[in-house]
Order: C-alpha cells, then sequence, then structure tokens
C-alpha cells in the first residue's frame, strides 16, 4: 500500500516537471519567433523603395519655415547674356544652398533667330521639367537677391520675391516679374503664360492678369526693410539695349488679355540638354528652338516690317 501512494506521488511530480518545460519551450519559440518577424520586417524595409526621408526645418529670421520635402526649379530664360549668367549661376546657388532649399538652376537657352520671347521659354522649360519639381521660380538672370529674408521656400499661393517696393526699377503695383515663385499646380491651372510677347515686357503683366481672373492671391515679402537699394542688385548694363521696338500690330494686341494661347500650345523643341558648372555652380541647360506664327504674331520678327525697317533708315541717317 505504500509502495502504491509513492508511484502515484511519483507520477504527479513527472507530470508537473513536464508541464514546466513545455511552457518554458513554447516561451522561448515564441520570442525566438517573434525576433525572427521582426529581422525579417526591417530586412525588408531596408530592400523597398520606401521613402526614409524626413522633412527637414530650418527656422530663418523671418520666422518661417523651409522643407526639403519640395523640390523647386530655378528656370531662367536666357538669351545670349553670358556675363550675367556667369555672375548669376554661382550666386544663386550659395543663396539657394544657404536656405536648405532642394533646387535646380535651369537655363532655358533660346538658339532661334527670333526676338526673345520670355514666356515662351518658360512654358516650353516647365513642360520639359514638371515630372521632377513641385515648384518653379520664374527668375531673371539679371536679377540677384540680396537680402537672406527672400525665402525661396514652397509657395502655397505665389509669391513674388520682386516687389514692387523692393525692386530697384519697377514700382508699379501689378508688377510681378523679375522672380515670381508658384507651386506647379497652379501654374498649370492658369496655362501657364501668354506666347503673343516677342521682344521685351508686358508678358509678366498679362500673367498677373491670369492669375487674378482664376482668384489666386499673390503674395509679397514682408518686413523687408532694406529698401529698393540693398534688396536685389540688377546687373542689367547700360550698355545692353532691351528690345523695345512694337512692328506690325503688336502694341495693341499685346494690350489686351490673351485667352486662347498658353502652356497648352506653345510651339518649341529641343535641341539638346547640358549638365554644366560654372565656378562649382551646377545648372541644367536646355537650349530650346522656338517657333513662330507669323499670321497670328508677325512681330517675331520685325526685320521683315516695312515700317520697322524705315524707323532703321532714319535712325541711321
Amino acid at each position: 500500500m505504500k509502495i502504491h501512494k509513492m508511484s502515484i506521488s511519483r507520477v504527479n511530480t513527472l507530470k508537473l516537471s513536464y508541464q514546466y518545460y513545455l511552457m518554458l519551450f513554447l516561451c522561448i519559440m515564441f520570442s525566438f519567433s517573434a525576433i525572427l518577424s521582426l529581422y525579417a520586417l526591417t530586412n525588408d524595409l531596408d530592400k523597398c523603395n520606401c521613402s526614409k526621408e524626413k522633412t527637414l526645418y530650418t527656422t530663418y529670421t523671418s520666422k518661417k519655415l523651409i522643407s526639403s520635402m519640395h523640390k523647386l526649379a530655378i528656370l531662367v530664360p536666357y538669351k545670349e547674356r553670358f556675363e550675367e549668367l556667369m555672375e548669376f549661376a554661382p550666386y544663386m546657388y550659395n543663396f539657394l544652398n544657404r536656405q536648405k532649399v532642394n533646387f535646380d538652376i535651369i537655363i532655358l537657352n533660346q538658339v532661334d533667330q527670333y526676338r526673345f520671347n520670355r514666356a515662351s521659354l518658360i512654358n516650353a522649360g516647365f513642360l520639359e521639367v514638371r515630372a521632377n519639381y513641385d515648384y518653379i521660380a520664374m527668375h531673371d538672370v539679371d536679377l540677384l537677391p540680396l537680402n537672406p529674408q527672400l525665402l525661396y521656400s514652397y509657395p502655397e499661393q505665389p509669391i513674388h520675391l520682386a516687389a514692387p517696393t523692393l525692386h530697384p526699377r519697377y514700382h508699379y503695383e501689378k508688377f510681378i516679374g523679375g522672380i515670381l515663385l508658384i507651386n506647379k499646380k497652379q501654374f498649370e491651372l492658369v496655362n501657364g503664360l501668354s506666347n503673343r510677347y516677342w521682344g521685351w515686357g508686358l508678358e509678366d503683366d498679362e500673367f498677373y492678369v491670369r492669375l487674378r481672373d482664376a482668384h489666386i492671391n499673390i503674395t509679397r515679402p514682408v518686413n523687408i526693410t532694406t529698401g529698393i537699394d540693398g534688396t536685389f542688385r540688377h546687373v542689367h548694363g547700360k550698355e545692353r539695349k532691351r528690345d523695345t521696338v512694337k512692328c506690325y500690330n503688336q502694341r495693341e494686341v499685346t494690350r489686351r488679355r490673351d485667352r486662347q494661347t498658353g502652356l497648352h500650345d506653345v510651339n518649341y523643341t529641343v535641341l539638346s540638354n547640358i549638365n554644366m558648372e560654372i565656378q562649382g555652380a551646377p545648372l541644367i541647360v536646355i537650349n530650346i528652338r522656338l517657333f513662330c506664327n507669323y499670321s497670328a504674331t508677325p512681330w517675331c520678327d520685325c526685320s521683315k516690317s516695312t515700317e520697322f525697317s524705315v524707323k532703321q533708315k532714319k535712325s541711321s541717317e
């Protein structure tokens, strides 16, 4: 009888030991499985194309924030302005790097025989690069920002940095030339700029009306105390004459709102793309050939105008 009780007790002890070790084994296996799953998840994240970039912010004296998540295309309409470009590229490269802006400088080089067309170059340049950028700066090659409070950050609304109260030359209220930042969506919404403006001037005034008609507000820098003498450097030499000639019915047509032309019908071809550096500043040169519709804008080449030929003859006498 005693032997029987001892056997039962021993069996109970063995059962207890078996359950204990079984639970311990299951705990170890669960922990090991969890570690393997975590390792596999981390490894998959490393291999995928998921963006790991975090938004980086830097605070400036204006107390605005600049995000590197948005990429900026500095679109510079250009034709035979080598001296200005040599100064512009390294200066802007350093200026924007200090602001931690994610940007590329893109020179839109007009290589045809027609008069300079700033608006069509910007339209063409935008179409060529829009897939890779979130916003653009329509930027003159002869205007350099001096005040670091002029921020090139992503604009929810268009921001005109070269405001009339700050630009060294143009001071009328509706002026939005020089340097204007606008996001991709809004530029497409207003169909870009008019293609009718061959020669110098007025294309930015027409663009102002496009923005106004689309109920898009234009913002400007505030609390800039450097004024018209210390905010920008205008490097346009007096010896370089602007092409202000008006021929055919150009004056009449370009004073009116253009509801026909724009981003959708700019006529151009890209001859080449060149990556280059100027004093260590990388830039992209897009060589663009524009095409002129002589029936719509014969003033793309005033040399064929009888009126222009008469004026030239008189000026040479």
